[in-house]
């Protein structure tokens, strides 16, 4: 049996909840949790479970173990044992989630003392992953709130401490997103604040990580007449002053870069950029790592990951490899990228970047190229006062820093051909990974990648593993009809799946129901972060008007495909016409050609386009009726 209390108290056999009924026996289980296989004496019982004890406190409470012990008839391993002054619950230590992530946490610490990273990274992601809400959430009484606010005190350091570890290994821009969630929890946390500062800083967002620092600094000034601590006033000194710290070189770095011998080709530089002394060079061998963590239940895709890995390990010294992988949103590009980026990274010991180029993020718009070369050169160690100011010149000096390097470039979300151009290698050694939503034709050289949505059996996979084996093997007939209603997209199966952990009282059944039309699907495949629709719906930014027009007319129809003539006949336009708007719509993505001249759309793509058409029919009501 295995007692969850990091979040609502929930006791579960097998994967199934057992219901403990009323509030005074679950107050009394957690108590029992609280001091697992230690004697609780009935005073301290009576006391925890009435502020005011009636003269009936003593036979009510041995009705409720009496009860309780009905509840844990089924586990072997627990047993209530009446002791001579109270009770004494018997389970396995790690039967209870807090004590599991108390362990865990206590291993990180002593992986991170040995030098073990990566293991402390990973317990660490283990113990936070455990929590589900408030700990002993909902049940009140004044030893519970005394474990739980020390509990939760835990968790917010092991939080920290991950930031950190996850800072030391090189990861930066994929940081920034969590660290900005958590410190508007936590704003007078001043281990999130410095470790926002400093993603955002060794992202290349220097102005950034000092408006992070003035905002916290008012904050205290405004709340508690403070001023921020020596830890957040000395970072911020080194950030301003561009220092080796702050950017995560250590002293034996500098060390390392006094006694390299210069290389011959680092004498080539463009005019503008300023004297070589102003652009440090950065220590040999595996001198940075920016990849974003590989995902533990990452699933399926054996054939596309061992076709990219081939491709990789092509020699390459006379011209740098792209390879452009592409697909509709969601379909999993990103991940697939990043997992192979790390299979491969010890190929590219001269360093191994990461940058995301927002060409389809629903917040922003695209990243210039310029300032993706910003963010490139600084992680490759050029200060900020030796950036050239025009495109041209930041081009030449990635070119001219890089140049000869076996290093790994993954350029995330492209929005098209010009915005990645400009951020290439000039010479052989360097890998290159490139993602977007859009085929990238006109990048000369790259071999591209088309990635589809899952097959039904890796979804259900995906699916199982986040929801547990043991509750998908309850209703695999639903399970596969959940997939398919998702469409086998990897993010609509893991928003649906996570959806569904979350809810301990659905059946999958229920999940499917909320997955069955349009509408219901699309609030469904929302949650606080994630919002699969408006996700997809950047995909038509970058279409004009009359090829969005376009798309609506045609997901009008309830046909599941389409030909020319067909497609001619519901939309009202000539097949040239026609012809020339499925061509751009396939080369962003957003519809297949099933066979020569037969195109479909993917089920969520339509739900997308058709919510679309509605906002564009009821924009082209307001100006008709305007007019």
């Amino acid at each position: 049996m295995e007692f969850l209390v990091l979040g609502s108290l929930e006791a579960r056999q097998s994967g199934e909840l057992i219901r403990v009924r009323g509030m005074r026996q679950q107050k009394l289980l957690a108590l029992l949790l609280l001091h697992a296989n230690r004697v609780v004496p009935m005073d301290v019982l009576v006391d925890e479970l009435w502020e005011d004890p009636p003269t009936s406190a003593r036979p009510q409470v041995h009705n409720a173990i009496r009860d309780l012990r009905r509840v844990l008839s089924a586990a072997h391993e627990t047993s209530l044992v009446t002791m001579d002054v109270g009770y004494r619950l018997m389970i396995p230590d790690d039967a209870i989630d807090a004590r599991r992530f108390v362990q865990q946490v206590r291993g990180a610490g002593i992986a991170g003392r040995e030098g073990r990273c990566a293991d402390a990274i990973r317990l660490l992601q283990s113990a936070v992953d455990l929590w589900r809400g408030d700990a002993f959430a909902g049940i009140h009484c004044p030893s519970l709130g005394s474990a739980a606010v020390k509990l939760h005190e835990q968790r917010l350091t092991a939080l920290e401490d991950l930031m950190t570890l996850r800072l030391r290994i090189g990861e930066t821009g994929s940081l920034v997103g969590e660290l900005h969630a958590l410190l508007a929890e936590y704003p007078l946390r001043d281990s999130l604040r410095g470790s926002l500062m400093l993603a955002l800083y060794r992202s290349g967002r220097q102005a950034d990580a000092l408006a992070v620092y003035d905002e916290g600094r008012r904050f205290l000034a405004e709340e508690l007449g403070l001023e921020p601590s020596r830890h957040l006033r000395s970072l911020h000194a080194e950030i301003l002053a561009d220092s080796p710290t702050a950017r995560g070189i250590t002293p034996a770095d500098l060390a390392a870069r006094r006694t390299e011998p210069r290389r011959a080709d680092s004498d080539v530089r463009p005019p503008a950029v300023p004297a070589p002394a102003t652009v440090p060079a950065s220590p040999p061998g595996n001198r940075c790592n920016y990849l974003p963590h590989d995902l533990t239940d990452f699933t399926g895709r054996t054939a596309e990951s061992d076709s990219l890995l081939s491709a990789a390990g092509q020699e390459h010294d006379d011209a740098p490899l792209m390879i452009a992988i592409d697909g509709m949103g969601g379909v999993g590009k990103t991940t697939l990228a990043v997992r192979v980026a790390h299979r491969v990274a010890d190929r590219y010991p001269d360093g191994q970047y990461f940058i995301s180029l927002h060409g389809y993020s629903a917040d922003r718009p695209p990243l210039p190229p310029e300032q993706a070369l910003a963010t490139l050169l600084q992680a490759s160690g050029v200060v900020p006062q030796a950036l050239p100011h025009s495109l041209e010149e930041r081009s030449a000096l990635w070119r001219s820093r890089i140049a000869g390097e076996r290093c790994l470039i993954v350029l995330d979300d492209a929005a098209n051909t010009a915005q990645v151009t400009p951020l290439l290698p000039g010479t052989g050694g360097a890998l290159v990974l490139v993602t977007s939503r859009r085929k990238l034709t006109a990048l000369d050289g790259a071999m591209p990648h088309p990635l589809d949505v899952l097959p039904p059996e890796d979804a259900a996979a995906l699916f199982t593993r986040i929801v547990g084996e043991q509750r998908a093997a309850r209703e695999p007939e639903q399970v596969a009809r959940a997939v398919d209603l998702c469409g086998c997209l990897p993010l609509a199966v893991r928003i649906a799946a996570t959806r569904l952990r979350g809810r301990p009282a659905w059946a999958v059944a229920d999940l499917v129901d909320r997955l069955t039309g349009a509408p219901q699907r699309a609030n469904c495949l929302h949650t606080a972060d994630r919002d699969l629709m408006s996700m997809l719906r950047t995909s038509y930014q970058h279409l004009d008007p009359a090829q969005r027009r376009f798309s609506r007319l045609i997901s009008r129809h309830p046909s599941p495909a389409y030909d020319l003539d067909h497609a001619a006949a519901v939309t009202g336009l000539p097949v040239g016409e026609v012809e020339r708007h499925f061509d751009v719509l396939l080369e962003n993505n957003l519809i297949r050609e099933d066979s020569p001249d037969c195109f479909s759309f993917h089920a969520l793509i339509r739900d997308c386009t058709r919510e679309l058409r509605i906002e564009g029919l009821e924009a082209e009501t307001v100006e008709t009726e305007a007019a």
